[in-house]
């Protein structure tokens, strides 16, 4: 198993026999990636940043996402280089966050669950680019397919924000559940569900390197739109 903390940052330039290269690009107007090798996995939050905290169970979002990654990581190690972004409570800035995924990966997945109406609930999937699309459709169908029903979540969501805008690379992040709704905060503080949904996404990533956007649908239309700035009104 291979998977690293980035603290030395490296760009991978491995691309399989037959594969499409993945190569950086600052809008993405083009197809999914196919055969690419390193992925990059974003924990949410961190260090002072807790992100959200479940009234139910007092856990915090940094902690979940942080252990869904690592979990993550352990199930893609023996066939892709799979990096964590962080890999311990320390608190990364989103613009950093940014650079290093640039630089470091062919693909990254930034894991985070979610909060709002306590009636929400279910996986939720944010992308902005074009050749993130692909990637976006199969995360959110392998979260749904292994979460519980009954699911109101907004779903696959096209989004213009930091993490799904600025890097040069397809980009996706995913609300794994609501730890706002009392029902599936108490499934998220399980172990063995957590598992479940680092499952998924190993699964979806690794969907989506054998056969790129194949039986996603049709690619959403390019939209020339600046990269996502902290002060950007939120949506």
């Amino acid at each position: 198993m291979r998977f690293l903390c980035v603290s030395l940052i490296f760009v991978s330039l491995a691309a399989r026999a037959g594969a499409v290269a993945v190569t950086k690009d600052e809008w993405g107007h083009r197809p999914g990636p196919r055969g690419f090798t390193t992925v990059m996995i974003d924990a949410g939050h961190g260090g002072k940043d807790s992100g959200a905290v479940s009234a139910t169970t007092g856990q915090r979002e940094k902690d979940a996402a942080l252990d869904v990654a690592r979990r993550v990581a352990a199930k893609l190690g023996r066939d892709f280089r799979v990096k964590l972004l962080r890999g311990s409570d320390q608190f990364i800035d989103l613009d950093d966050r940014v650079n290093i995924a640039t630089a470091g990966a062919d693909v990254l997945v930034s894991i985070h669950f979610n909060s709002g109406p306590s009636s929400l609930v279910g996986p939720e999937t944010f992308y902005w680019r074009v050749d993130s699309h692909g990637l976006a459709v199969r995360l959110q169908e392998a979260l749904r397919a292994a979460v519980p029903r009954p699911h109101n979540s907004r779903g696959l969501v096209r989004r213009r924000i930091r993490l799904t805008r600025n890097p040069d690379i397809p980009c996706v992040l995913v609300e794994c559940g609501y730890l706002s709704n009392a029902t599936e905060a108490r499934r998220i503080a399980e172990p063995a569900y957590r598992d479940r949904l680092a499952g998924a996404i190993a699964e979806a990533l690794r969907r989506q390197a054998a056969r790129g956007d194949e039986g996603t649908g049709p690619l959403p239309p390019p939209l020339n739109q600046p990269p996502s700035r902290p002060t950007d009104a939120r949506e």
